[in-house]
């Protein structure tokens, strides 16, 4: 009989051949990693002044821009306290786990164990047997399988970074936009109160000049109807502010109910800054989701590669070591070792080609909602644009409207005492002026909403990120 040892080698040495012709034949190619097509602009529509550069544009401390010092203390309590934001930091240390979890799969691993045997069979002796054994497993990387799963890790981990950063905007953004409509209903309602206060007034004038039978009842009575229309408005405005303060205090990541916002008026306190106009488009590649929707996109190229490079041979290692005895004592006296390296191929797995072609659908998905979001961009960018440009003209006429009112109101109170006018046309001319004065504060209100929006619209003052720059 010939040794066993020559036609192991043999055996080997097929095998080794037999890999690589299937190396040969399993494509595993793939090109450098391109960002996806997205739609682009060279510039936005706004063209009222030259471009500025991306440091100049937006602060990443932007908010401060408004001038308000509350502002800024709330900014910093929800940055701390905001649970939405914690989620999404807690999610990015998972996904930094997760880099460290697909770093071990190309480690060895090391199982031991120990164990004892007891029997006594009826007629013979008592008997006893100790054994003591080790194991080590490495699968060998050889090509770059368990690096690719490692570097997708490192995309998602990047992704989730990338989605913190998007919620600590838009977080920053609600609480700024929350604070104005505490502090717009705060003015609301100051001039509604001056309003029915006046409108109490001008009831119990009606109701003299009824007693004295001046006036019919039905103008007495509509007036008290609009003291009652006032009040409600009031309520109503009151209301608004609570259900604003509690969505600040959730916001700041305290329970609602217990946040006291100082009262305060919009136009006094808040500033409304200067945005530049002529925005370069390229200040979108700052936008957090952008870059994060780029990530996903490398992660999935990645697990393409890994599912590719899946197909090749893979090579493992298992390296035995133990003793058995029948007296503990003897355990230690002698110990054998053992070497198995192994080789599998699956090539012959239809798994490994099912999910090339899931990998590969999966990259499809995230390079559309790279896009989508990319897309989305544009429009939020030019909403916000278009929003500021006409709010700005409405402003011009608003505060045109409101300077002439208040010639007219008083010039009436003037007439009045001269006895050429009534004072129906004084009141009128007061309610009128109300009317503008609040929309003229609405106005200021959906400026610096405008002004919100599109600082969160054009990235925040985040720094640019090129994805995939350390990879290729």
């Amino acid at each position: 009989m010939k040794p066993l040892f020559p036609y192991s080698c043999r055996a080997g040495a097929a095998a080794c051949a037999l890999g690589a012709a299937l190396c040969g034949c399993a494509d595993v190619s793939m090109a450098p990693y391109q960002r996806p097509d997205a739609p682009a602009k060279a510039a936005f529509s706004a063209k009222e002044a030259a471009p500025v550069s991306a440091s100049d544009t937006i602060r990443p401390d932007w908010w401060k821009e408004f001038l308000d010092p509350y502002l800024d203390r709330l900014v910093a309590q929800a940055i701390e306290g905001n649970i939405d934001l914690r989620i999404l930091a807690a999610r990015s240390r998972v996904a930094q786990a997760q880099i460290g979890e697909a770093r071990a799969g190309a480690l060895p691993t090391l199982d031991a164990g120990a164990g004892a045997s007891f029997e006594k069979v009826t007629g013979q002796k008592f008997s006893q047997t100790f054994n003591l054994g080790t194991q080590v497993n490495w699968d060998i990387d050889i090509w770059g399988k368990f690096e690719k799963g490692v570097q997708a890790q490192q995309a998602g981990f990047q992704a989730s970074e990338a989605d913190w950063r998007a919620g600590y905007l838009s977080m920053v953004a609600d609480v700024s936009s929350a604070y104005f409509q505490i502090l717009q209903l705060d003015e609301q309602s100051a001039r509604q109160q001056q309003a029915l206060e006046r409108g109490r007034q001008i009831l119990a004038t009606y109701e003299a000049m009824h007693a004295a039978g001046l006036l019919p009842n039905t103008r007495v009575l509509q007036q008290r109807a609009e003291i009652n229309r006032l009040t409600s408005d009031l309520l109503e405005l009151r209301r608004a502010r609570d259900l604003a303060a509690n969505a600040l205090a959730t916001l700041l990541g305290r329970p609602a109910g217990e946040l006291t916002v100082p009262p305060g008026r919009l136009q006094q306190t808040v500033q409304l800054p200067p945005v530049p106009a002529g925005l370069p488009s390229q200040l979108l590649e700052r936008r957090p989701d952008i870059v994060a929707a780029e990530y996903r996109v490398l992660e999935a190229y990645n697990l393409v590669g890994q599912a590719k490079l899946a197909q090749l041979p893979s090579i493992s290692l298992t390296g035995r070591g133990g003793s058995a005895s029948f007296a503990l004592t003897d355990l230690l006296k002698t110990f054998t070792v053992g070497l198995m390296p192994s080789i599998n191929l699956p090539m012959f797995d239809p798994g490994v080609k099912a999910r090339i072609k899931t990998s590969e659908a999966q990259t499809k998905v995230a390079e559309e909602q790279y896009r989508r979001t990319v897309i989305g961009a544009f429009e939020e960018v030019e909403n916000a644009l278009v929003n500021l440009d006409a709010h700005r003209k409405q402003r011009a006429e608003l505060e045109q409207q409101v300077a002439q009112l208040e010639v007219v109101a008083r010039q009436f109170a003037g007439q009045l005492r001269e006895g050429v006018v009534s004072q129906l046309d004084v009141f009128e001319s007061e309610r009128s002026l109300l009317a503008a004065q609040l929309a003229l504060l609405a106005n200021h209100q959906q400026l610096l909403s405008d002004t919100v929006t599109l600082y969160k619209a054009l990235g925040g003052g985040w720094p640019a990120v090129q994805v995939g720059a350390a990879q290729r």
